[in-house]
């Protein structure tokens, strides 16, 4: 709601849409650090925002408000080293499929946003593995996306693949300081594609293959979009229309807005008149802080209760069978 309407920005949609509420794994090319947020705007739209969630690097959720709301929200933090993130990963799959979660998990198979620095990285692993040089992508990791698509696959939690390329006309914003500068990019674009997962290689070799044809189709497609007419379609608009009407996401944009701008206000009001508003408070950030500490995040301690339950129910079942 800012972006668009505070901020000015257009967002345009292009190529296959969403089925709303199916179950699928988004991956998307990193050109900012801020990818992840301006997608919002594409899935109002064409989707369920309470369906996402994110795989992003674990030090997000110290960050005070929003890293405790992702941690409530039960996003994939990751450590970024395989060894250490693949029992993790393992782990909260499981869950998901385990209460039939019916999640949109959205991975970064580059790791990270694009910048000179990552560029000239992915330069060197396409020097030493024979690959093309890439200008505006990067060289995806495959791993981390084929033990995802695989697990849930497994879980039979799974529907699709959504493979969104992003693109900014101009104004490109690559970090939060761009946002707080008033550097907001006036057009963002998103071409989506939809593969249903019966579509998709099962095997693992020609998985990461799969993959790596969506990348070599990502730098073309943008190739074409900035040395073009900064456009993925020249009729500017998707081949299936939205799950939602424009008058539908302008009542729910000016909802927000009327909300968060109330609630920080009330809650300053109750802090500012209530002596118990200000120890409820002191009390939930003292709980996030030593729950951090000592668990290490709030999604973990629903993961250990849905594990410890879980194994509750296996030994009720297994003693009434021996009854």
């Amino acid at each position: 709601a800012l972006l668009e309407m505070v901020c000015g920005a257009k967002v345009v949609v292009t190529g296959d849409g969403f089925v709303p509420g199916e179950r699928s794994v988004i991956i998307m090319n990193h050109r900012t650090r801020m990818d992840w947020m301006f997608l919002w705007n594409c899935l109002l739209r064409y989707s369920y925002l309470r369906l996402e969630k994110i795989c992003l690097k674990s030090s997000l959720k110290s960050i005070p408000g929003f890293g405790w709301a992702m941690q409530v929200a039960a996003f994939v933090f990751i450590q970024r080293k395989w060894e250490d993130d693949k029992s993790h990963f393992e782990k909260m799959l499981d869950y998901f499929c385990d209460i039939r979660e019916p999640l949109q998990l959205l991975i970064f198979p580059e790791g990270t946003d694009l910048t000179a620095n990552t560029k000239a990285r992915s330069h060197e692993f396409a020097e030493k593995n024979g690959l093309k040089k890439y200008e505006y992508v990067l060289h995806p990791r495959t791993t981390g996306f084929t033990f995802v698509v695989e697990r849930l696959r497994e879980g039979d939690n799974l529907d699709a693949i959504h493979d969104i390329t992003v693109a900014y006309p101009q104004n490109i914003p690559q970090t939060e300081k761009h946002l707080l500068k008033g550097n907001f990019p006036k057009e963002i674009h998103f071409h989506v594609q939809r593969y249903p997962i019966e579509t998709v290689p099962t095997s693992k070799e020609e998985l990461e293959l799969w993959c790596r044809k969506r990348w070599e189709e990502k730098e073309e497609r943008l190739r074409h979009f900035y040395e073009g007419g900064r456009r993925f379609s020249a009729a500017g608009q998707g081949i299936v229309p939205p799950c939602k009407s424009e008058l539908r996401v302008l009542a729910v944009k000016c909802a927000s807005l009327l909300y968060w701008t109330a609630f920080p206000l009330g809650m300053l009001a109750l802090l500012y008149l209530y002596s118990f508003a200000q120890w409820y408070f002191a009390a939930m950030i003292v709980f996030f802080v030593v729950q951090q500490k000592i668990f290490g995040g709030l999604e973990l301690i629903e993961l250990a209760c849905h594990r410890y339950f879980k194994k509750q129910q296996k030994f009720r079942d297994t003693k009434e069978k021996i009854n």
